[in-house]
């Protein structure tokens, strides 16, 4: 399903908005986590797919890959660890801690007896106990009834201690709140409610790297257009769309690109946000293949950006999900294999839903010229369930993708 968010707007980037996310302090973050040897040095791929634009009778399609950040498999060690460092900035001003070094180790002493607990459905939990790690505090992780064994025992192996619950997603986020509260703990969440909305702000700023990285990768600002006109977001609780969409319109302004967010039909929270105009629940189960978009309540800090600065919300079902992998996977003679987990695959997954439907395809404004830009925010951080899905494992996917191009296929 499709909806045009009526309250979008083309306008230079508002200074309320901007007093919260800022390209400023992304660009901030970015210097402070390049510090950390949790997060592979220089950016990230950003790839052309000539094969696949030519199918889709588009001018380009870009994807940034975010796989191989770091050996977390995901964008997600962006997010959580500048909001752990901000957060202990923040909580110790009289220790004068400086970010870079927190980044590298020196204050584990000073940290060990300090707590962060967060719930997660696997990648911001990963994340935030790999950076605890690094600086030496302790880490907490809630998990619900729908992440698997694999990205259990993926987060463990960081040194965070497993709370398992019975519920869904929303529901270990209740839980990871009261532990917080029980044991003098600081949540380190993703998503915001009411109160609690400094953390899921650093969340959201620390994605801002993705964002510089992709304008530095097309030649920065040039003309002041955006170098594409659609980029395809995944949904959540919105906190990935808003902060990549945020830092797009404050560089481009009123050239922004057109911002699609895209989520799994049964955790449409947004796609109701979208229709109310509010930050709104899912209608549907929540339980999704695409577990890190599984989310039922949309982050109200979130939604301000997306409010007036996402233009289109849509819905995918699995299948749609499992089909963009095996596209990005199996690449052809033009087109590099790229390995792109559940979630990842989501962003490409509209773009190939919308082809679909002559209707929705001009409604978007998608033509010839389009230039489009999906980000594959995950690799196969679960890879037993990825080779299941794509019927061949990330390995044998990356070995091709070492071997490309392919002589014999050219």
């Amino acid at each position: 399903m499709l909806v045009a968010n009526s309250r979008a707007i083309r306008s230079t980037y508002p200074a309320e908005l901007q007093a919260v996310l800022s390209v400023e302090k992304a660009e901030e973050s970015r210097q402070w986590i390049s510090a950390w040897d949790g997060i592979a040095e220089g950016a990230t791929p950003l790839y052309s797919l000539p094969g696949l634009a030519h199918e889709l009778g588009v001018a380009e399609v870009l994807v940034k890959d975010e796989s191989v950040r770091s050996e977390l498999g995901s964008f997600k060690a962006l997010g959580a660890p500048i909001a752990l460092v901000r957060l202990i900035l923040r909580l110790f001003p009289e220790a004068d801690f400086d970010p870079v070094k927190m980044f590298k180790g020196a204050y584990t002493e000073e940290l060990r007896d300090f707590t962060v607990v967060s719930a997660t459905d696997g990648n911001h939990g990963k994340g935030l106990a790999a950076a605890a790690r690094t600086v030496g505090c302790k880490c907490v992780i809630v998990l619900h009834a729908n992440v698997s064994v694999e990205r259990e025992q993926a987060i463990a192996a960081y040194g965070a201690e497993i709370v398992r619950i019975a519920g869904n997603y929303d529901e270990s986020v209740e839980e990871a709140a009261r532990l917080a509260r029980e044991n003098n703990w600081q949540v380190v969440s993703d998503t915001s409610y009411e109160g609690y909305e400094a953390i899921p702000r650093d969340v959201m700023q620390g994605y801002g790297t993705v964002a510089a990285e992709i304008v530095e990768a097309c030649g920065g600002k040039s003309d002041g257009r955006a170098p594409f006109t659609h980029v395809f977001l995944q949904g959540g609780v919105g906190g990935l769309a808003a902060g990549i969409s945020s830092y797009f319109w404050e560089i481009f302004g009123t050239h922004r690109p057109t911002v699609v967010v895209v989520e799994p039909k049964q955790a449409d929270c947004l796609y109701q946000s979208a229709i109310t105009g509010q930050p709104a629940k899912a209608t549907g189960s929540v339980d999704s293949v695409m577990a890190g978009l599984a989310c039922g309540e949309t982050s109200p800090l979130a939604w301000r950006f997306l409010l007036t600065g996402a233009d289109f919300f849509m819905t995918i079902s699995d299948d749609d999900a499992v089909a963009a992998m095996k596209t990005l996977a199996n690449g052809d003679a033009r087109d590099i294999p790229i390995i792109s987990g559940e979630s990842g695959a989501a962003g490409l997954a509209g773009v190939a839903v919308l082809s679909g439907s002559a209707e929705n395809w001009k409604g978007v404004g998608l033509n010839g010229n389009s230039r489009i830009l999906v980000i594959s925010t995950e690799g196969a951080t679960a890879p037993q369930m990825y080779k299941v899905l794509v019927g061949e494992s990330a390995e044998d996917v990356l070995t091709r993708q070492r071997a490309w191009p392919n002589p014999k296929a050219a």
